[in-house]
């Protein structure tokens, strides 16, 4: 009898460590789902010359806001950059407060030569 015990014991801390690994592949999970993940559109002229919008959009948590206007000032970087300019922002509209909803950001911006 005494192996049997010793066998029951064993299987149940077996189980019990089994049982904390999927605790913590639930609560990674979790966390990474929070993370979400950021969208950007293409950069489009306005009808304003030498003005232009890109938009971005970001789920998952508080940040998400902050994820969306980088995204969308990123863009609007790289887009000035790539024809050897820097960027300006006019106007940023955001959108989305609830923190498990869609957030975005909507950039108007200009390239301006650099000094």
């Amino acid at each position: 009898m005494p192996g049997q015990e010793r066998a029951s014991v064993a299987l149940q801390r077996g189980s019990s460590l089994s049982n904390r690994a999927r605790a913590l592949v639930a609560a990674v999970a979790a966390c990474a789902s929070l993370m979400g993940c950021a969208s950007t559109t293409d950069v489009v002229a306005t009808d304003k010359p030498g003005t232009y919008t890109v938009a971005a959009s970001a789920t998952g948590g508080r940040m998400a806001w902050a994820r969306a206007h980088e995204h969308a000032v990123s863009e609007a970087r790289d887009f000035c950059e790539r024809r050897g300019m820097q960027t300006s922002i006019t106007t940023e509209t955001v959108s989305g407060v609830q923190m498990m909803t869609e957030h975005g950001s909507s950039l108007n911006f200009e390239c301006h030569p650099r000094f």
